[in-house]
Parts: structure tokens; C-alpha cells; sequence
């Protein structure tokens, strides 16, 4: 706790400060829910788009070998060269959404590759873009994990700290002040016992 001055002006910039505090308190406190909320759905996205990961990939070993039968080097299609994405806001906090992956043109003569080529690509980069998007969506859950992490060190701050200490600080200058009061009002009253002794005292000489 800070030093605080037991004066009025300081009471009632605590009073102030207190009503700031139970102010903003719900807003922190509603942040921190929304927060927790996509972090939830994020990961449920996440986890349902590793699961299609993985079944595209168990799926592509039955027939990945018959890539290696052929003389086209098909790594330089598959490789992506820009995962699109855009941003969305959630609670105040921006997270990147995956929009597309942008592969190189597949150039390779149509007429000497077999038919079934083009689908084993396409199957690839359907590989390929779920990665990117498995990647993408974990970024997201990272910044949305730090800005909760943050929020609810601000929303602690607040309900732990701030507001327990303005209260405190609040009733211990009330006390200062009503006591002051009091002393001066028993002041008040000898000094006027002694004006009235001394006027009596005046009087009776």
C-alpha cells in the first residue's frame, strides 16, 4: 500500500479511484471470458483439422509409392508459396484466419503423365494446406493464450489489489478524519469552559 495523505482531497480521490476500478473491473472480467471462450474453439478447430491431417496422409500411403515410379520431380509443386491468411478480432486482440494456400502452376506435360497425376498432387497440397492451416491456427491459440494471460493479471490487479486497497485506504482516512472531528470538537469545548471560567473568574474579581 502506498503512503496516502488522511486529508479530504485525498479521500475523495480514492473514492474516485475506487469507482474507476469497479468500473473497468467488468470489462476485464467479460475480455477474460471471450479470451477463454476462442482459446476453446480454437483448439476444437484445430484438433478436427489435425484429425483430417492425419487421415489425408494415412490415405495418400496407398498410393504415394507409385509417385516414385514416375521421372517428375513433383516436390516443386507441392511447395507453398504464400499462406494467405486475414485478421479477425476478438475481444480486442487481432488472430490471423487461414485463407488459402498459393502453390506454383503444376508444369509437367499433360499428355505423357498419367491420368492420375493430377489427383495425387492435388491430394499432396490438400496435405500441404492443412499444415499451413494447422500452423496458422496454433499462432492464433499462442496470442490469444498471452492476451489472457495478460488480462487476467490486469483482472487480479484489480480484484486482489486496486479495489481492496482504495477501500482500505478509504476507511482508514474516514477514521483519521471522524477522529480529528472529535478532537475538535473536545477542543471546541475546553476552550469554551475556559473562556467561561475565565470570564467568571472576571467577573466574581
Amino acid at each position: 500500500m502506498g503512503k496516502i495523505k488522511f486529508t479530504k482531497g485525498e479521500l475523495k480521490r480514492q473514492r474516485d479511484a475506487l469507482k474507476q476500478y469497479e468500473r473497468y473491473l467488468p470489462t476485464l472480467q467479460l475480455k477474460k471470458q471471450q479470451l477463454q471462450l476462442e482459446i476453446l474453439h480454437q483448439i476444437s478447430l484445430l484438433e478436427e483439422k489435425v484429425a483430417s491431417l492425419n487421415m489425408k496422409i494415412k490415405q495418400s500411403l496407398s498410393w504415394a509409392g507409385l509417385l516414385a515410379e514416375e521421372n517428375i520431380d513433383i516436390k516443386s509443386f507441392l511447395k507453398i508459396i504464400e499462406a494467405k491468411s486475414r485478421l479477425i478480432n476478438i475481444a480486442g486482440t487481432d488472430i490471423p484466419v487461414f485463407t488459402e494456400a498459393v502453390f506454383p502452376p503444376a508444369d509437367y506435360d499433360l499428355f505423357e503423365a498419367p491420368l492420375w497425376l493430377d489427383l495425387g498432387i492435388d491430394s499432396l497440397r490438400e496435405i500441404a494446406s492443412l499444415k499451413a492451416q494447422v500452423y496458422i491456427i496454433e499462432k492464433g491459440i499462442s496470442i490469444l493464450r498471452t492476451e489472457l494471460n495478460i488480462t487476467t493479471q490486469r483482472v487480479n490487479l484489480f480484484e486482489k489489489v486496486k479495489i481492496p486497497e482504495a477501500e482500505e485506504n478509504i476507511r482508514l482516512i474516514k477514521i483519521y478524519i471522524g477522529d480529528q472531528m472529535s478532537n475538535a470538537v473536545g477542543r471546541s469545548k475546553i476552550a469554551k469552559r475556559k473562556i467561561e471560567e475565565l470570564s467568571l473568574e472576571g467577573i466574581a474579581a
